[in-house]
C-alpha cells in the first residue's frame, strides 16, 4: 500500500510539469528609415524563416504574370513526363490577345518569339514562362493540365491557394493579364513563393537566368543560335551596370501598366538567404520616365539586410530568471529558474536587444515541493519586443534541492489528523466505541434483570408455626 501511495504521489507531482512545446514567432517587422517605392512589400530570412520587414502585406494587389508561380507549381505537381511534346495551339489564346488589344493593353504583352504551332516540352515552356512570362507558355501548360480547359486549370490554381491558406487571393487566368478579379497580397504571395522554393525543380527553373529550347523548331525560327530567353528580372544580368546586384536569382517579376511593376526575388549572401515581395511600384516617375522602382526596392531591401541583420545571442542558458519557493527543502528555502538552452535569432544591430522584455514569466506551478532535480521544467518564459513575440523559452531548475528529513516527518506528523486515514480511524474508532457502549447497556440490563426478587407466584408458601404444628400432629395420630 505504500509503494502504491509513493507512486501516485509522484505522478501527481510530475504532470503538473510535462512541458508541451510553444510556438515561436515567425514576425518581427523592423523599422526600415528608408522609404520605399512599392505600395506592398514583404522581406523574410529564408534560413530563419523569420518576416523581418513588411509594409501594407494585407493589401489587396493585382499580381500580374506573378500568377505564373502558381501556374508552374501546378504543373509541377502534376506532370509526370517533362520531355512531353505540346503543339502551341493559338486557339488556346488567342482570346487572350483580343482582349489586350480591345482593352488597348497591347504594352502588357511579354514577348518570348514562340510562333503558332512550335513544338516544345513541358520543360521548355516552363522556363519560357518563368522567364519571360510569356502567355503562349503559360495558356498551353494550362490547357494541357486543365484536362484541355484553362478554367479547370484556373480552379486547379485557387484550390491549391485556398490549400495553402493564401486566404486574399483569386486567380482568374494562368497568365497575369489584366483582370480586375484577380487579386492577391504580398503576405500571400510569400507565403506561396516559400511553397513553390520546396517543390522540385521550381528554384532551378525559377533563378535560370537564360535558357535555350530542347525542341529547336528550326523550320519557323531561322536564327536558332539566338533564341535564348533570358530572365526578365534585370538583377541578374551582369552587364547591366545599373541593376545588377551580386548574389540576386530570380524568381519572377509581373508588370502591367495599370497595375504596377511586382517582383519576387531571392538574394544569397555570406549564407544569408533572403526573399523579397514587393508590389505596385509606379512605372514611371513624377516627370513620366520609366522607372525600375520595384528594383531599387529590392537593392534597398537587400542592403539594408545583409549590412544590419545578424544572428544575436537574445537568451543566455545561464540567465537566472526567477525563483520558486520550495517547502521541505534541506537548506535553501527556494529553487532559482534559467532558460533549458540559449536563444539566438536574426537581429537588427541598431536595436539593443536590453528592449527585449523577459520578465512575461508563467510557472507551471505556484510552489514546491523538495526533492527538486536539476533541470526539471519549472514553467516557460515568453519573449517580446514592441509587442511582437519572439519565442517562449521552458524555465528549468538551476540545481537540486534535497528533502529534509526532519521536515517530511514533522508535516507529516501535522498533517495526520488532517489525513484521510485519521478520519477513517477515527470513524472507525466512533463507530466500535458505540459499539462498546451498546454492549454495556446490553450487559447492564441483563444483570439487572437476574438480580431482582421473585415474583410470589413462583415462590413456596408460608406457613404460621401453628398451623404447620398442627399439622404436624395430624400427621403423627394418623
Amino acid at each position: 500500500m505504500k509503494r502504491i501511495l509513493s507512486i501516485l504521489s509522484a505522478l501527481l507531482f510530475i504532470l503538473p510539469l510535462v512541458y508541451i512545446p510553444a510556438q515561436e514567432a515567425e514576425a518581427v517587422s523592423f523599422p526600415l528609415k528608408t522609404t520605399l517605392y512599392s505600395e506592398s512589400a514583404v522581406l523574410i530570412n529564408l534560413d530563419a524563416d523569420m518576416l523581418i520587414h513588411e509594409k501594407n502585406a494585407d493589401a489587396k494587389q493585382m499580381p500580374g504574370p506573378l500568377v505564373n508561380i502558381m501556374t508552374a507549381v501546378v504543373v509541377l505537381e502534376e506532370c509526370s513526363d517533362f520531355s512531353e511534346e505540346l503543339t502551341v495551339d493559338p486557339a488556346v489564346y488567342s482570346s487572350v490577345y483580343d482582349t489586350l488589344r480591345d482593352n488597348n493593353r497591347i504594352d502588357d504583352l511579354p514577348s518570348c518569339d514562340i510562333l503558332d504551332g512550335d513544338v516544345l516540352t513541358v520543360e521548355d515552356l516552363l522556363y519560357c514562362m518563368m522567364l519571360t512570362s510569356s502567355i503562349e507558355a503559360s495558356n498551353t501548360l494550362a490547357f494541357r493540365f486543365g484536362e484541355s480547359s484553362v478554367p479547370a486549370f484556373v480552379e486547379k490554381m485557387n484550390a491549391k491557394a485556398r490549400e495553402l491558406g493564401m486566404t486574399s487571393t483569386n486567380f482568374t487566368n494562368p497568365d497575369g493579364m489584366f483582370d480586375p478579379n484577380q487579386y492577391t497580397t504580398a503576405r500571400d504571395m510569400a507565403i506561396l513563393t516559400r511553397y513553390a522554393l520546396e517543390v522540385p525543380k521550381f528554384e532551378s527553373i525559377a533563378v535560370t537566368y537564360s535558357y535555350t529550347p530542347v525542341v529547336p523548331n528550326p523550320e519557323r525560327h531561322e536564327h536558332i543560335d539566338e533564341w535564348i530567353w533570358k530572365h526578365t528580372n534585370f538583377m541578374m544580368d551582369i552587364n547591366n551596370d545599373t541593376y545588377y546586384y551580386m548574389g540576386a536569382k530570380g524568381i519572377k517579376t509581373g508588370n502591367l501598366v495599370d497595375a504596377g511593376r511586382n517582383l519576387v526575388t531571392l538574394a544569397s549572401r555570406d549564407g544569408n538567404n533572403y526573399l523579397v515581395i514587393l508590389m505596385k511600384a509606379p512605372f514611371n516617375d513624377a516627370e513620366g520616365e520609366l522607372k525600375y522602382y520595384h528594383i531599387d526596392d529590392a537593392m534597398t531591401l537587400f542592403d539594408w539586410a545583409f549590412n544590419h541583420f545578424s544572428y544575436q545571442v537574445i537568451l543566455a542558458d545561464t540567465a537566472e530568471l526567477g525563483e520558486l519557493p520550495v517547502s521541505l527543502a534541506e537548506g535553501n528555502d527556494y529553487v532559482l529558474a534559467r532558460p533549458n538552452k540559449e536563444f539566438s535569432m536574426l537581429w537588427y544591430d541598431e536595436i539593443d536587444t536590453s528592449l527585449i522584455k523577459k520578465d512575461r514569466i508563467t510557472w507551471h506551478k505556484s510552489s514546491l515541493r523538495a526533492p527538486v532535480k536539476k533541470g526539471d521544467v519549472l514553467g516557460e518564459v515568453t519573449l517580446e519586443y514592441s509587442g511582437e513575440e519572439l519565442g517562449t523559452i521552458e524555465l528549468v531548475a538551476v540545481s537540486d534541492v534535497d528533502r529534509s528529513k526532519s521536515k517530511y516527518n514533522l508535516e507529516a506528523v501535522k498533517k495526520f489528523p488532517k489525513s484521510r486515514w485519521f478520519k477513517n480511524a477515527l470513524k472507525i474508532s466512533v463507530i466500535l466505541c458505540l459499539i462498546y457502549i451498546v454492549i454495556c447497556i446490553y450487559a447492564w440490563i441483563v444483570y439487572k434483570s437476574k438480580a431482582k426478587p421473585l415474583k410470589p407466584i413462583y415462590a413456596v408458601p408460608k406457613m404460621d408455626k401453628k398451623k404447620k404444628k398442627d399439622s404436624g400432629s395430624s400427621r403423627k395420630d394418623q
